[in-house]
């Protein structure tokens, strides 16, 4: 996919970029059939289709180096939830701090973003610490990077944010402080169609 496709959600995508993402999604699916048993890409297209507002959060998680990919079905809602699902912390979101209140805290050497804001830019929201461990049963991710996860209240208030990554065999759950950002780390996403 080309990195210079950035086309507002207001206005939706142009026909060439989403014939693009599909390709590029039906080809994810079909390769990596184990993330989403007994599901058919036609009725995910047909979805995304019917919800093309979702899309340019697609084409964002795809442009940012999420990979995005079903991770399956929502029984009661019939919605589809992609993750991202690259090997790494995309590499379009690193070297961003928790979110806006720990970037407007740091006094130098502030990164351009923050996770939580950027994820809402996109359409999109971090992954829990449930859903990463969801992930980690499709793959394996984060063997050298860290993913910032949605950070309960509590340990926001006291000045932290939880980040995890995949070492040893096991799913690791980390603090940090909240304005901290490493050239290592990014945040995954989430999205519902």
């Amino acid at each position: 996919m080309s990195a210079e496709i950035n086309i507002s959600p207001k206005t939706g995508l142009f026909a060439e970029p989403q014939e693009e993402l599909f390709k590029t999604l039906k080809a994810r699916f079909e390769q990596n059939m184990s993330r989403h048993p007994g599901l058919e890409w036609n009725s995910v297209q047909a979805k995304l289709e019917a919800n093309s507002e979702k899309l340019w959060s697609l084409l964002e998680m795809e442009r940012t180096g999420g990979e995005p990919d079903v991770v399956g079905q929502d029984p009661a809602t019939g919605e589809y939830v992609f993750y991202d699902c690259s090997a790494e912390s995309p590499k379009g979101r690193r070297s961003v701090c928790y979110d806006q209140e720990a970037l407007n805290a740091r006094k130098e050497n502030k990164p351009a973003h923050s996770a939580v804001a950027m994820a809402a830019d996109m359409g999109i929201a971090l992954l829990t610490e449930d859903q990463y461990r969801e992930l980690q049963k499709l793959g394996k991710f984060d063997l050298k990077t860290s993913s910032w996860i949605e950070t309960p209240a509590d340990i926001r208030k006291a000045g932290g944010a939880l980040f995890c990554d995949y070492r040893y065999g096991h799913v690791f759950v980390y603090h940090n402080g909240a304005d901290s950002y490493y050239a290592a780390r990014g945040f995954r996403g989430s999205l519902r169609v």
